[in-house]
């Protein structure tokens, strides 16, 4: 575990991981003082975290090493309205059973992060359901609406964004609602800071407004909240992190398998793995920086990358699986030649997820296989995907749909769909 933080070098830690895009003034002044209670809420709108989340929670585990207090709060009311930062569509409305179990499985995946047992600086889940429930419409509107002006909302870029394609009062109401929660955790709970994504710094300020009037505070005057904002974690092709072709990449081994959990990290490409381990590893900067200087010298054996899955991985899913994983990417991927041990074949079926076909599909040859394998969605991709040579059975080219496969010892089949795709078959007797 890395060394714990004096609370006055959070922003340093922050700072050399690249982690700060913007901030209020005085914060350094504040952390000098000592430890302080900070926020993120995380939308309850799925049913598991993300690899886009971690940013914000690597927030939130910083923090907490240095001996501040990190609350994770669940917007369960929120998460009823939407949040149009991002959006170009207004979301679905979700019930109270399905924002429940949403909130109980972050609940379980944060804390492999955050130590919720930890004392005065434990971190605790919240969700604003237990107080936006409680006020009726007139009460809003004379506690909180009245401090804002339609100016000052119209003037914030996620609400101008949307103007154009429809944006409901429903959703252009959020911005009071968070402004609500970072007062309402500010006085019942001590918080004195929110945190976030660089998209939500609009909704950030809109509470430290609401606070300074509530307050009192004149302008000039030292602040009595606080704000800080990251960067956003962006892929070079300019995509939001932790989206694929088929989806979000989850915390949840259920939706997102171990295997492709680590194989997606293991994959990023060069130019993003010094963030990478800044941003989503707490590796410290000399062995951080001791990556990047190897990862520049060799890229070919991907050091960066090797060193970052594991570690994420490992905080996931636990050291044992990201053990795991290295063996399946080794044993499918490093270059040993062929696969035919029939454990090893039976190691990778089991993490890979891997398919069974009959003896008639079996004996129906290799356009069969390749559609079993999930791989191919159509005849017509196992036909395209021959043509150009990039089908492989039992690690041999396949150039006719029809070509006999034999298993490997009577029982395994290895399917290979490019470089990086690969299927493990079991022939069903």
């Amino acid at each position: 575990m890395p060394a714990p933080l004096d609370s006055r070098r959070f922003i340093e830690e922050l700072g050399w991981r690249g982690l700060i895009q913007d901030r209020t003034a005085g914060l350094e002044t504040r952390l000098a003082r000592g430890p302080i209670s900070a926020y993120v809420g995380f939308d309850p709108t799925g049913p598991s975290l993300h690899v886009g989340h971690l940013v914000q929670v690597f927030l939130l585990t910083h923090l907490q090493r240095a001996g501040g207090r990190p609350v994770a709060l669940i917007g369960g009311g929120t998460g009823m309205i939407g949040d149009p930062t991002g959006k170009s569509a207004e979301r679905n409305l979700l019930d109270d059973a399905t924002l429940d179990a949403n909130g109980a499985r972050f609940r379980t995946q944060l804390g492999r992060f955050l130590d919720f047992s930890a004392g005065s600086a434990g971190a605790v889940m919240l969700d604003n359901r237990a107080w936006l429930g409680r006020w009726s419409l007139l009460e809003f509107l004379r506690d909180i609406g009245k401090h804002f002006t339609v100016a000052y909302m119209l003037s914030k870029e996620s609400v101008q964004q949307r103007m154009a394609a429809g944006l409901s009062f429903t959703e252009f109401s959020y911005m009071t609602l968070q402004a609500a929660d970072f007062l309402h955790l500010f006085r019942e709970h001590g918080v004195e800071m929110q945190m976030g994504g660089a998209d939500q710094w609009g909704n950030i300020t809109a509470g430290l407004e609401l606070i300074r009037r509530v307050e009192g505070r004149e302008e000039g005057e030292e602040p009595a909240a606080y704000a800080l904002c990251s960067p956003l974690l962006i892929a070079p092709g300019g995509e939001k992190m932790g989206k694929t072709e088929q989806g979000a990449v989850f915390l949840d081994p259920e939706l997102t398998r171990p295997y492709d959990f680590y194989q997606y990290l293991l994959n990023q490409p060069d130019a993003m793995v010094s963030t990478l381990l800044r941003w989503l590893t707490l590796l410290g900067r000399e062995e951080v920086e001791a990556l990047e200087a190897e990862q520049a010298a060799h890229p070919e054996r991907r050091p960066g990358q090797r060193a970052f899955a594991f570690d994420l991985t490992a905080r996931v899913h636990g050291n044992d699986e990201a053990q795991r994983q290295v063996h399946v990417a080794e044993a499918a991927f490093g270059g040993g030649g062929p696969i035919e041990d029939p454990a090893v074949l039976a190691d990778l079926h089991a993490a890979l997820g891997g398919f069974e076909i009959g003896d008639e599909a079996l004996r129906a040859g290799a356009l069969a296989v390749a559609l079993a394998s999930g791989l191919y969605a159509s005849s017509g991709e196992v036909r395209r995907a021959i043509a150009q040579g990039g089908l492989s059975l039992n690690e041999r080219r396949v150039t006719a749909t029809d070509e006999a496969v034999t298993p490997i010892a009577g029982e395994w089949l290895v399917v290979r769909a490019g470089k990086k795709r690969l299927a493990i078959g079991r022939v069903r007797r």
